[in-house]
């Protein structure tokens, strides 16, 4: 029923008054779907200072300042607002490509007012409304069809269907559907948050699952503050116990603190994801959450629907035949002539099967017609051919042969012999089971009289064969697909069409079937059933929206990062639930506020770019976190350990600071470095326990060569100065020049690190050991060593490194066999989460 109480025969096709307009307006609201609420500017910014890092820096600043160390308070703010603000701007400005995006749909419609036709913005539409349908428009509103001239509409967007569908009167039409031919009215009946486009927009509004990057980040904070608070402690308690003065303790621990923490990972982060943003924009990809680039990364499930993503979503003729199964020109240039002289806004079908054959109708000329409608599903043609009439009838193959008697020959005389039905439905079906849409088309010779058509006249017809149909795999989807299976990714059809389709599309792509689920079957299966089946399932076919969803979910549940490629209303939810949603820019707007990558131009092939640039970020963002937490694990283990035999502290705090500043700057260039090609050959996960691991490794290594150090130190009578100093520059050598051994998992000398890494690295270096020797050293406690100390400081960095590289193998040799051996157990606690 109408909103407004009206059914079909009493809807007032003058339209509402303005005044019934505007009250409806105030009962129902606007036409808008609901879309997720958005924070203010202030409010984001500040939401992104919630991550246990950067929580920790902004406490042990503030203790700084507290004590009165206000440079070094100064310096770790400055970091941190710096960090911050990088993600924040990037991910604002990725919003508003987005919006601007967005501004480029239509927003008006033609309603009747007072019997006046009107334009107006399609917010403004209420129930009861008629509204003027005709080629390219959109529905702005569900409703229901009280006048229709051949309307053919695609729901492809709604419900994965390639194929437009006729609408006669009295047939409901969606909200979001486009009209593909054709013009008529309807009466709309619900709008905005009503409608089942609205309700579908709800369930976007809920919360998104967190993104891998972001877990990945706040579960390494919380281990970090663990181990932090940890040493901090000790260092309290050690020096307690031997009756040091507490303020210097408390700023050593505090400086402790701060020099295990990398504060630079927010800023390496931004940056890195910043760069790659950049990087897919000139491949035409616009990342509307930075986060995405990472979370592309590491997908090893791509699920995606079929029309527009695998497919053109464009109707081509894929075959004809004759009666006898063999392929004729005549039945395609029979169908042509009855396209082409059909009345009115040919449908898609026609206007394929003309796209096909081009000036069929030369020696023809029409004499009548009899339009399609739904209780025929046949449309025919009368034309004069020669000295005879000839009818040329098309339609859906179960009502054509249900009025054939013959079948047409093979030969140029076209004689006619009796018709097998059986064998012919049988010949039909088997189309079908090919994925194909098919019309039959027949023939009935009549005599030169007969110069109009009547419905009587569609009997005792000759059976001229099959036209097929087909919605072509786009020209890339199969280069793609066969690219992401090389890369390590499962990819998965979700699609609300039929499975005879959804295979043949499959086949045509190679896309291996390894089970097959139906909607209905989904609905029967509990959430772990589920969980289990989606694993070993390819292809999910007539499922609606919410199945996606679950089938998503389930995915996301078994421990499986997925990504979902769709470009229509029904693929928002399920786009909102993976753990990175892809659509393209001609998607529907609903489509692309889900999602967290928009394709500007191409499809499936872009997205193998945007893997690869995800996990370069990963490699690069890994490359700082294996060489800040193992080299400041290792310094921090040193500090403790000196604690407990040195009369004096290891390094001042403002030394610890100043050491730690020093060797962020020389990681800064990470993000513009290579990466080696064999970290691109399969998707990567944030694993805590694996950072952890080669931070309990590679840590001792360099708390071991602090201790010789300290021993060498100790045996030329270095005093509080002379061993902070000697340390310091150590400390400083071991860890820049350890950048060149970790961050490739092959021989360092033969991979070539960026030359901004080189050059900041070195120079970093180069400050370190000119430092003491400068009017700043006694500014912050240095000597100038002596020359021995060189001598001794290169054999030692020399066997460091060595000792490294052999740990490192090791270390990823193990990391490498335990990939092999499945997926980790945390990703579940993740998705858990």
């Amino acid at each position: 029923m109408l909103a407004g109480g009206a059914d079909d025969g009493s809807v007032n096709r003058r339209g509402l008054s303005e005044a019934q307009a505007r009250a409806r307006l105030a009962q129902y609201g606007a036409n808008v779907v609901l879309r997720g609420r958005r924070h203010a500017v202030a409010v984001e910014y500040l939401l992104h200072f919630r991550n246990p890092l950067v929580l920790l820096l902004i406490a042990a600043s503030s203790i700084l300042g507290w004590t009165g160390e206000t440079t070094s308070m100064t310096i770790i703010l400055a970091i941190v607002l710096a960090s911050v603000t990088l993600d924040f701007v990037q991910e604002h400005r990725a919003e508003r490509s987005l919006a601007r995006l967005q501004a480029t749909i239509a927003a008006t419609a033609v309603v009747v007012r007072g019997a006046l036709r009107r334009v107006i913005p399609v917010a403004q539409i209420v129930p009861g409304d008629v509204v003027l349908l005709a080629a390219g428009d959109i529905v702005p509103a569900d409703g229901r069809v009280i006048e229709a001239d051949r309307v053919f509409v695609n729901e492809a967007a709604l419900t994965g269907e390639s194929f437009p569908v006729e609408k006669a009167v009295g047939a409901t039409l969606p909200m979001g559907a486009s009209v593909a031919s054709g013009s008529g009215l309807f009466v709309v009946d619900a709008t905005g948050a009503s409608t089942a486009l609205g309700s579908m927009a709800a369930e976007l509004a809920s919360s998104r699952p967190e993104p891998p990057l972001k877990a990945g980040t706040r579960r390494f904070g919380g281990m970090i503050l663990r181990l932090t608070l940890f040493l901090v402690l000790f260092v309290l308690l050690v020096n307690a116990a031997f009756h040091r003065a507490w303020l210097d303790s408390f700023l050593f621990a505090v400086a402790l603190a701060v020099g295990l923490t990398p504060e630079l990972l927010p800023m390496i982060v931004s940056v890195t994801l910043a760069r790659g943003a950049l990087r897919l924009a000139r491949h035409h990809v616009i990342v509307k959450r930075p986060s995405a680039i990472y979370a592309l990364g590491s997908i090893d499930v791509l699920c995606t629907d079929k029309t527009g993503t695998l497919t053109e979503a464009r109707i081509s003729v894929a075959g004809f035949e004759d009666a006898y199964g063999a392929a004729n020109d005549r039945v395609l240039a029979i169908a042509a002539i009855n396209s082409r002289f059909a009345a009115g806004v040919r449908s898609p079908l026609d206007d394929a099967i003309l796209a096909s054959r081009t000036n069929e109708s030369s020696g023809c000329h029409k004499l009548d017609e009899l339009p399609f409608d739904f209780s025929r599903r046949l449309m025919s043609v009368l034309v004069a051919d020669g000295s005879e009439a000839l009818l040329i009838v098309k339609g859906a193959p179960e009502d054509v042969l249900a009025r054939c008697t013959y079948r047409a020959g093979s030969g140029s005389e076209h004689d006619i012999v009796p018709l097998d039905k059986a064998a012919s439905i049988a010949r039909f079906e088997a189309l079908g089971e090919q994925g194909l849409r098919v019309l039959a088309v027949a023939t009935r010779r009549l005599p030169p009289s007969h110069k109009s058509a009547r419905t009587e006249d569609e009997t005792d017809l000759a059976f001229e064969g099959f036209v097929t149909f087909f919605d072509p795999p786009r020209a890339d989807a199969a280069h793609a697909v066969g690219a992401l299976a090389r890369a390590g990714i499962e990819v998965k059809v979700v699609t609300g069409d039929d499975e005879r389709v959804a295979r043949h599309v499959c086949d045509s792509l190679n896309v291996s079937i390894a089970g097959l689920l139906l909607g209905s079957e989904i609905d029967a299966l509990s959430d772990e059933a589920l969980a289990h089946a989606v694993l070993r399932t390819t292809l999910f076919c007539r499922v609606a929206p919410r199945q996606k969803t679950r089938v998503i979910r389930a995915l996301r549940q078994s421990g499986r990062i997925v990504g979902f490629m769709g470009d229509g209303i029904n693929d928002a939810p399920a786009m909102h639930a993976a753990d990175v949603g892809i659509s393209v820019q001609g998607a529907t707007g609903v489509a692309r506020e889900a999602a967290d990558v928009i394709l500007t131009r191409g499809r499936l092939g872009v997205v193998r770019d945007g893997v690869m640039e995800g996990r370069r970020t990963y490699a690069n963002i890994m490359k700082y976190l294996m060489m800040a937490t193992s080299s400041n694990f290792g310094n921090m283990l040193s500090m403790a350990a000196a604690t407990l035999f040195l009369p004096f502290l290891p390094m001042l705090p403002v030394q610890i600071l100043l050491n730690n500043l020093l060797y962020d700057i020389s990681e800064t260039a990470i993000p513009f470095d290579r990466v080696d090609e064999g970290e691109l050959r399969r998707p990567h996960v944030w694993d805590v326990r694996e950072i952890r691991r080669f931070m309990l490794v590679l840590g001792p290594v360099s708390s071991l060569f602090d201790l010789i150090t300290f021993g060498v130190l100790l045996q030329i009578g270095a005093g509080p100065a002379l061993f902070q100093t000697g340390w310091f520059i150590e400390s400083i050598a071991t860890q820049v020049l350890v950048i060149f051994v970790i961050r490739t998992r092959h021989n360092p000398l033969r991979s070539r690190p960026h030359p901004l890494l080189f050059v900041t690295s070195l120079a970093v270096l180069a400050v370190a050991v000119a430092l003491p020797f400068s009017p700043l050293g006694p500014l912050v406690g240095f000597v100038a060593p002596p020359a021995t100390f060189f001598a001794v400081l290169i054999v030692l960095i020399l066997g460091y490194l060595v000792l490294v590289q052999a740990c490192k193998k090791r270390a990823f040799h193990a990391q490498v066999w335990r990939h092999k051996r499945g997926p980790v157990t945390e990703l579940g606690s993740q998705h858990s989460a």
